[in-house]
């Protein structure tokens, strides 16, 4: 119910101020656990991105932003869950895994954090190694205009078009009768990025 809310007020919000628009969400599967690959360039995609996706998501983001307890509380009411970064946190992926066996979708950024410039970077081997033990399908996503609402440094949002692309499934359950380990969860997230490239291309191009 709270989740419900806050997206309806959200919604309302970005479609009439933002002249947001989604491309290819007919990509998304109407049922069953699934991950949304992202770029990730501003606070704002996780609204955005929330919005733009017809069926409940659950984010995954930096430990950082539930130090602040109240924020925390909410962020856990969305369905939010931390992920500590450098490294491989192996409770995230655990938990990730949990929910998308539960028929839940996921989002997560593959590059691990904010692009400071606005350009994609090499991806991080956790979403390989997520979709190797879930076996779940990947829809890769590029998110665009989200920086221009909020740029670094900013102190007032901009009210800038956002667009949100989302590409065709990536099924993964093939690799694994070739490669295992981290060679494996390298190939799968390199293969992730290079979707969400394509789709950079794409909306650079309609733009």
């Amino acid at each position: 119910m709270f989740y419900s809310i806050v997206k309806g007020i959200l919604s309302i919000l970005i479609w009439l101020f933002f002249k947001f628009r989604v491309f290819g969400e007919e990509n998304i599967p109407k049922e069953g656990g699934v991950i949304i690959a992202s770029n990730h360039v501003s606070y704002f995609d996780i609204p955005f991105l929330a919005c733009g996706i017809a069926r409940r998501a659950d984010f995954v983001a930096k430990s950082e932003l539930f130090n602040n307890r109240i924020f925390g509380w909410i962020l856990k009411r969305l369905g939010t869950f931390p992920v500590k970064r450098g490294s491989i946190d192996r409770w995230a992926i655990s938990e990730a895994t949990k929910r998308l066996r539960d028929g839940r979708v996921i989002v997560i950024y593959p590059e691990g954090a904010r692009s400071k410039d606005g350009r994609l970077s090499d991806p991080k081997r956790g979403i390989g190694m997520l979709v190797a033990l879930s076996g779940a399908m990947v829809i890769p996503s590029f998110i665009m205009g989200t920086d221009s609402v909020l740029p670094r440094g900013a102190r007032r949002i901009r009210l800038n078009p956002v667009r949100l692309y989302l590409g065709n499934p990536l099924d993964f359950s093939s690799s694994k009768n070739v490669k295992k380990g981290k060679e494996l969860y390298t190939e799968i997230s390199e293969e992730i990025m290079r979707a969400i490239g394509d789709l950079e291309a794409k909306a650079k191009g309609m733009d």
